[in-house]
């Protein structure tokens, strides 16, 4: 399973040594281009080299407009190209997967791409939650509660006026809300080798996590 096919998913996979062809599943947050564009790279990937004959099941879950955008993005990439690939994936609101719970929610971003968060519950019973692009809102304090993982995205620094996005202080709030929780900081505006911004990294909580490039968990 991958949340979300940026255009930077093929590199990532390979970095992690994960064939394309073994994404059974696409959890699609919202469709802007920083979430979604990598998605004809990996359909063409998967037609030419890794899933030449086709047998490899894919779906993607996501909010009813994501068939239509993600198939005029793949036309626009590759016109004609993709079509075969495109008809053969199942396309769900959410999956069913044996052992696993699944829900989709509203969260506070642009609405026009139709933002959604993802809450997931494991076959042992844990839970972790994706916030997709969102600043803070009601869906997710309702739902950060019931986690006991937190990805979350943390896109502007606090100087920066955007309802949209998670700054450090909101971070530091929910964290300090939700102590039993441990949250991931994604999506960030900053990392660790980040010498531009002189601000810094934020010093957060003791259960939040700023979350680098091929950081890996066992949960």
């Amino acid at each position: 399973m991958i949340i979300d096919i940026p255009p930077t998913a093929l590199a990532s996979l390979r970095r992690a040594k994960i064939s394309p062809a073994d994404i059974d599943f696409i959890f699609v947050t919202h469709v802007h281009g920083d979430h979604v564009f990598g998605f004809p790279f990996l359909l063409l990937e998967r037609k030419y080299i890794s899933d030449r004959e086709g047998i490899r099941p894919l779906t993607v879950a996501g909010e009813k407009g994501v068939q239509e955008r993600l198939r005029t993005l793949c036309e626009l990439a590759y016109p004609g190209s993709l079509t075969e690939q495109l008809d053969r994936i199942n396309w769900v609101d959410c999956p069913e997967i044996k052992g696993w719970e699944f829900e989709r929610f509203e969260v506070l971003h642009d609405p026009e791409v139709e933002p959604n968060g993802w809450l997931f519950k494991t076959p042992s019973g844990m839970s972790f939650l994706h916030s997709g692009d969102s600043g803070p809102c009601e869906s997710l304090s309702l739902r950060i509660p019931r986690a006991d993982f937190v990805i979350i995205e943390m896109g502007v620094p606090d100087y920066v006026e955007s309802e949209h996005h998670h700054k450090p202080s909101d971070i530091c709030r929910i964290a300090q809300e939700n102590p039993h929780v441990q949250f991931l900081v994604t999506h960030t505006y900053i990392d660790a080798d980040y010498e531009i911004l002189t601000t810094g990294i934020p010093v957060f909580p003791s259960n939040v996590i700023h979350g680098e490039d091929e950081l890996t968990f066992n949960l």
